[in-house]
């Protein structure tokens, strides 16, 4: 779960008029930026005009599938130790990139925007599933025109109709057992009333909406193909893209609802519940190779584009214990411990059941796998962990400005806070910004090691800050963007914002640990195990997807603005 926080009067402080989508230019960057690397061949390859399928063939289906939280590492240990698993298949029958890396942030929702869009939060406009927006009028406003601009925008299960149901608010009879009745169009299982509100229109702002360019579902759809994917919130309908119509079938039943017995709290918060709720996924997307729909009940035909994405991994990261099990890594940070080995298992069974279902139904040939991940995980070395309260820190910002300028209201309207600090401000100008990341770098802040231990960190647990127009040359954004935060603070090693003690990890930041992900390429006719070491980001997934169906990656929106690239070819 997210760290998000927000201040209502100070929102409503908010000022100024503008736009509700700025215009991206560029990439983000990140500190740790690009590492060099050479392709098999020691140079790096072209971007011709051949697919990306085995011998440069095309593929009549792509099945992309993320496992939250792997790392380049974890699947180089799993693969090496276990040489016939269904993992190890993939890598051995095609293209690994090794030196991948997710946007930054590296929070699900900007990572999966990235791959299915081409673009970077800056040019998406998706810059974290928990935000603010200094245009759009907040949630339940009906007199729009005397309101004053700030808002939430809640792309989580907060948008649900009822988020303690695992059917989003669907309301099916029999649940969990009967979730995949579950309706392959969510969007009408967010509830209106907890949506930002566009002060142009004075109407909900749904997801889809938010979103500034186009998917390569919205291009395969307009190519005649069929379109599936599976993720863990309803508000992933964002993925239909700006037209609401990119994907055929989308299944979404909700993590953070309440698990069915014998868990208690919701499907994060034990792995084995995870796991299970992974499963619905994953029989989803067995029953679209079999050529229906999600629920394996109406034939749909094997869509061109489908996929899903897998939890288990991120949360036995995460979780210091589960089911009786240590969760994350041994000591050192390399080896995984018993959870997350489990969880590991857990995901290349589920990808052996895949390769299985292909090769019955006749489609091992012209399918090509994409395995990669959202997000990685920060730390894997839990000895470098310090758990700060965020809270503190932005109630000694918030007290500090008060007292500096007498009458004012608090500083930060609304933060979200994982492994990375974004504040948007009451106070929009140059010189807040600047006032606040004076005050972040010039205080320490009090945290917990691994072991509970008290553990006091520097600059309030941030390597860097950038603050106001810093912030928007960081996105490529412009400075009138009303999306990007007005605080962007790069977390140290290992610091996690958190009130708790329930988390030994998490993701967001720009670390190695959160953007070094695996993107491994199968195609049907790949004989033999490839590696490319040039320095790729998984926004290059998107025009390799569309280049793999022998489709134009140039009509993805992000692609004409950052110019990215099909990944090289092989």
């Amino acid at each position: 779960m997210k760290t998000a926080k927000k201040n209502r009067l100070a929102t409503a402080a908010v000022l100024g008029a503008v736009l509700v989508a700025g215009s991206a230019v560029a990439p983000a960057m990140a500190d740790d930026a690009s590492r060099g690397g050479q392709d098999v061949q020691g140079q790096q390859a072209s971007d011709g005009s051949k697919g990306q399928g085995g011998q440069g063939e095309t593929a009549k289906h792509v099945l992309l599938l993320s496992v939250d939280g792997l790392h380049q590492k974890d699947l180089d240990l799993y693969v090496k130790n276990h040489p016939t698993s269904a993992l190890a298949s993939l890598v051995n029958h095609g293209t690994s990139y090794t030196h991948a890396q997710t946007p930054v942030p590296s929070d699900s929702f900007p990572g999966m925007v990235g791959q299915l869009t081409g673009g970077n939060p800056g040019t998406t406009g998706v810059y974290y599933d928990d935000t603010f927006n200094r245009a759009l009028l907040p949630a339940g406003t009906t007199d729009c025109k005397n309101t004053a601009p700030g808002a939430e925008v809640a792309f989580t299960e907060a948008a649900d109709k009822d988020q303690n149901a695992l059917d989003a608010g669907q309301g099916l009879p029999g649940l969990p057992g009967s979730i995949l009745n579950m309706t392959g169009q969510p969007g009408s299982l967010l509830d209106p009333a907890a949506l930002p509100v566009d002060p142009a229109t004075c109407k909900p702002v749904y997801p889809h909406q938010y979103l500034k360019v186009n998917t390569v579902f919205e291009v395969a759809k307009s190519a005649g193909l069929t379109t599936a994917w599976s993720d863990k919130h309803p508000a992933y309908e964002i993925l239909n893209g700006p037209s609401g119509k990119g994907l055929d079938d989308l299944f979404t039943p909700e993590i953070n609802s309440k698990a069915a017995a014998p868990f208690t709290g919701d499907w994060t918060q034990d792995n084995a519940a995870t796991q299970q709720y992974d499963g619905y996924k994953v029989q989803a997307v067995l029953n679209e190779i079999d050529g229906k729909d999600h629920s394996g009940t109406k034939t749909a035909g094997v869509p061109g584009i489908f996929g899903m994405n897998f939890q288990a991994v991120s949360t036995a990261q995460k979780l210091p214990t589960s089911d009786g099990l240590t969760g994350g890594y041994l000591q050192g940070g390399t080896v995984p411990g018993p959870l997350l080995s489990k969880a590991l298992d857990f995901v290349n069974a589920s990808v052996g059941k895949f390769e299985s279902e292909l090769a019955a139904s006749g489609h091992a040939k012209d399918t090509t796998v994409m395995l990669s991940a959202k997000h990685g995980q920060s730390p894997m070395d839990s000895s470098t962990l310090t758990r700060v309260p965020d809270s503190a820190i932005i109630d000694g910002l918030n007290a500090a400005w008060k007292s500096a300028h007498p009458g004012s209201a608090d500083l930060v309207a609304f933060s979200t806070d994982d492994d990375i600090m974004q504040l948007w401000l009451s106070d929009h100008s140059q010189a807040a910004a600047k006032f606040a990341k004076d005050y972040l770098a010039a205080h320490s802040a009090a945290g917990n090691d691994v072991n509970g231990a008290a553990k006091t960190v520097t600059t309030s647990g941030l390597s860097k800050v950038y603050a106001g127009s810093e912030v928007a040359n960081y996105f490529g954004t412009k400075t009138s963007d009303a999306r990007y935060p007005d605080i962007l603070g790069i977390a140290q090693t290992g610091v996690v914002y958190t009130g708790g003690k329930a988390k030994i990890a998490e993701h967001g930041g720009a670390s190695a640990d959160d953007r070094d992900v695996p993107l491994v390429i199968s195609g049907g006719n790949d004989q033999h195990a490839r590696t490319v070491t040039t320095a790729v980001e998984t926004t290059q997934i998107a025009p390799t997807i569309l280049k793999t169906l022998g489709l134009d990656p140039n009509k993805l929106q992000a692609v004409q603005i950052e110019g990215t690239k099909a990944l090289p070819q092989r």
